[in-house]
């Protein structure tokens, strides 16, 4: 029998203003999945994660993560039940250290009474930025900042963590490096949704994808079954 999923999304709507942008969306995530949403720049992938976290001014449906019914909550009391988002624009606060920056985190979760164990096991994962621990985190590079955000988002200990375009902008051998990371965070038990313009590799590491296009959902599949299929992938993804 399926278990239940963690987060569903039924017809959900939401607004920038008057442009009516998410046009009744559907979506479900199990723990312990890596899903990945794909499409086009401006398909609405971004506004969805928004949405998600309660961070559109207007938007209609239902969203219940973990029990929890979503849409009428503030964002910070989404992020307390366990839901966590990194930015595309990452966020982290550049005149504060890589540790200082992960006990934002630790704190926002009123999790203090844990700090030491959270940030031994924050270092173990992120190798990159044990190393970097005392060093100011504006000068760091662009996906050292990005490991740092995932990591602040991690010092939740959240149920499920948001990735949006977690690429973008990032060297390769930092995208491969850190899309290891969210393998081994899948064998570690967490729940990953994913928003990514590499769609080859997004589909590479992920359960299931969403495909998105004007504002739906057109399509759902195992992942697998989609990084095969280079004429659904031209015909929604392709720029």
């Amino acid at each position: 029998m399926k278990s239940q999923a963690l987060l569903t999304v039924r017809k959900l709507e939401a607004w920038y203003g008057r442009s009516h942008i998410l046009q009744g969306i559907d979506l479900e995530i199990h723990a312990g999945e890596i899903v990945c949403i794909i499409g086009r720049n401006g398909a609405g992938k971004t506004t969805t994660m928004r949405s998600i976290m309660g961070l559109m001014d207007k938007a209609r449906g239902s969203v219940h993560f973990d029990g929890h019914s979503l849409l009428e909550m503030a964002p910070h009391r989404r992020y307390h039940l366990g839901l966590a988002y990194v930015f595309e624009e990452r966020r982290i606060v550049p005149g504060l250290t890589v540790l200082e920056n992960i006990r934002l985190g630790i704190i926002a979760s009123r999790h203090r009474e844990r700090e030491r164990h959270i940030i031994d096991e924050i270092a173990e994962t992120f190798p990159r930025l044990q190393e970097r621990l005392s060093q100011m985190a504006a000068t760091m590079s662009g996906g050292e900042q990005q490991m740092l955000a995932i990591a602040r988002a991690m010092a939740a200990d959240p149920k499920l963590i948001m990735l949006d375009e977690p690429s973008e902008g990032i060297m390769p051998v930092l995208v491969d490096e850190m899309f290891e990371l969210f393998t081994k965070l899948k064998k570690a038990g967490k729940t990953l949704l994913l928003v990514e313009q590499n769609v080859e590799l997004a589909l590479s590491i992920a359960d299931r994808a969403y495909i998105m296009d004007q504002g739906s959902m057109v399509h759902h599949a195992p992942a697998a079954e989609l990084l095969k299929d280079q004429a659904i992938q031209e015909r929604y993804c392709s720029v």
